[in-house]
């Protein structure tokens, strides 16, 4: 896949980037979950964010710069500070998956199966077509 400037975009790259927009896509924020006369200022209390690990922390802000070095012009300040607190937010859910152990010959949790499942039609009988004189 080519991008605008004419460097090529591989694979891993590619799902790198679809899996930290859609894990940032999910994020909303708090005006549109709280009541009209609620607002977001007011339940921020400084340094409520999350506790974060040194690693934790040096993640969350290197996956920020990532993001600032993609698409930050399309940021003014308030938003990229949203996209900090946002980046800092992520960080726990992300700690408490990879807690979670797996082994190679566990089964996935989820099976694809189709929703409707096909007729299947019997096979001609050649030995019961009618014969034409």
């Amino acid at each position: 896949m080519k991008e605008k400037d004419g460097k090529t975009l591989s694979r891993r790259e590619f799902a790198q980037r679809a899996a930290l927009l859609s894990a940032t896509a999910t994020l909303t924020s708090a005006q549109a979950v709280l009541p009209a006369g609620v607002n977001e200022a007011s339940l921020q209390v400084a340094g409520s964010g999350p506790k974060l690990t040194e690693a934790g922390q040096a993640e969350a802000d290197a996956r920020y710069q990532q993001i600032i070095a993609l698409y930050g012009n399309r940021f003014d300040d308030a938003q990229k500070s949203e996209l900090k607190r946002m980046c800092a937010e992520l960080q726990p859910s992300l700690e408490s998956i990879r807690h979670y152990t797996l082994r190679n010959g566990d089964a996935p949790a989820l099976y694809l199966k189709p929703l409707v499942e096909r007729e299947k039609k019997a096979p001609p009988n050649m030995n019961s077509a009618p014969k034409h004189s």
